[in-house]
């Protein structure tokens, strides 16, 4: 026990025991500086810079760029880059899965099994996020009323959306009798109007001419398109006034009447009216007489 004693109070002693660092200039020997250590001392101050260097380096690695540059640590741009992919590669499978019923439902169409009428890209977002079994789409009296006299009013129109309000009327191109009338079976999808040759041929209504050109059966053509998905179409004229791109009035000479083309029996206005992509009867909308 005295001898543990004695052994403490010796390393203790030697701990303590002090010693002089003495900085010498090398050619005089003069002493430049001093300092007064002891053991204890020196490992107090070694501890400490070595915790001072181990938190600096931390914080430079958890909070400032520098952890860019140690392997293992992903940069900041790397990160946001990875961010921006990710919500990418979400669209892209959003994407696809419309595609998929898109073409899908085209798949139908050809066997079939579905209307061309309901193939609608844009409908695809809402079909997924609503359930249709959950919709009540019975109409009501009152909107059953509308859509009877809606439908009463356009009976005759051939613009479907338009009203008295909406005061469009349709421009007769000639005046004269008509040789041939419209006839759907047979894709005679026009009206011939006998007319004397060089007679002015007006635009029916204002629109936009989108076809002058000489064709070999029906001579010289012209096609215009009004408003409304309104296309009117004159051939077998002698020459033409108006040239791809111009833009019409109603009641304004576009053409000349005559007999040009191999498709013709005299001067004759031959004149087709379509509404959307449909032929429609002129004499339906269009006074000749």
């Amino acid at each position: 026990m005295k001898q543990s004693n004695k052994n403490k109070k010796k390393f203790a002693k030697k701990l303590l025991h002090k010693y002089r660092l003495v900085v010498l200039n090398e050619d005089t020997f003069e002493e430049r500086l001093s300092f007064k250590l002891t053991k204890l001392n020196v490992f107090v101050a070694v501890t400490l810079s070595a915790i001072i260097l181990i938190a600096g380096t931390t914080f430079l690695i958890a909070f400032t760029g520098l952890r860019e540059y140690i392997p293992g640590y992903s940069s900041a741009a790397l990160k946001k880059q990875a961010t921006e992919l990710a919500f990418k590669t979400d669209s892209l499978q959003t994407a696809l899965v419309l595609n998929n019923q898109y073409y899908a439902s085209i798949r139908k169409v050809l066997n079939g099994d579905l209307e061309p009428g309901n193939l609608n890209k844009d409908s695809l977002p809402k079909t997924i996020t609503s359930d249709p079994l959950m919709l009540d789409l019975s109409p009501s009296k009152a909107d059953s009323l509308l859509r009877d006299e809606v439908a009463q009013e356009d009976k005759y129109n051939v613009l479907e959306s338009a009203g008295s309000a909406m005061n469009f009327a349709l421009f007769p191109p000639v005046k004269g009798p008509i040789s041939a009338n419209y006839k759907l079976k047979s894709k005679h999808f026009a009206v011939d109007v006998v007319v004397a040759k060089n007679a002015p041929v007006k635009a029916v209504a204002d629109g936009r001419v989108i076809f002058a050109e000489w064709s070999a059966g029906t001579g010289y053509v012209m096609i215009v398109e009004h408003d409304f998905g309104l296309i009117s179409v004159y051939k077998h004229n002698s020459s033409l006034t108006k040239e791809q791109g111009d833009f019409v009035r109603a009641g304004e000479v576009i053409a000349t009447a005559g007999s040009t083309g191999e498709l013709t029996t005299g001067p004759h206005l031959h004149f087709e009216l379509w509404k959307e992509g449909n032929p429609v009867n002129p004499t339906d909308y269009i006074d000749f007489d």
